[in-house]
C-alpha cells in the first residue's frame, strides 16, 4: 500500500514538473520566436527529474555520512562544489541569510 501511494506521489510530482517546465519553455519559446515540441519539453522533464534524484540521493548521502538524520547547508555546499558559479550564488546567499558578507570589499 506505502508503495502504491510512492508512485502516486511520484506521478503528481512529475506531473506539476511537467507542467512548470512547460510554462518556461513556452514563455522562452515566445521571447525567442522559436517552438518546442512535446515531446522536447518531456524530455526535459526527465532530464531534470533525473537530476533531482541524483542530487538528493547525494545530499542524503553527506547527511548519513556526517551522522546527521537532516540536510544541512555544508551538505548544499559540499554538492555545489564542482560548480564553482553555483557555488559562489549559493555562498553568497548564505552569507547574506547570517547576516553579513564574509568577503571583503575593495573601496575605489
Amino acid at each position: 500500500m506505502a508503495e502504491l501511494n510512492n508512485e502516486k506521489l511520484e506521478e503528481e510530482l512529475k506531473a506539476a514538473l511537467w507542467f512548470s517546465i512547460g510554462k518556461i519553455v513556452d514563455e522562452e519559446t515566445l521571447k525567442l520566436g522559436v517552438n518546442a515540441t512535446p515531446q522536447f519539453i518531456g524530455a526535459l522533464t526527465e532530464m531534470v527529474w533525473a537530476q533531482i534524484e541524483n542530487t538528493s540521493q547525494d545530499l542524503e548521502s553527506f547527511s548519513k555520512h556526517a551522522g546527521r538524520a537532516t540536510i544541512s547547508v555544508e551538505d548544499v555546499m559540499l554538492l555545489s562544489r564542482r560548480n564553482e558559479g553555483l557555488e559562489d550564488v549559493l555562498r553568497s546567499f548564505v552569507d547574506k541569510q547570517k547576516g553579513g558578507n564574509n568577503k571583503a570589499v575593495k573601496k575605489k
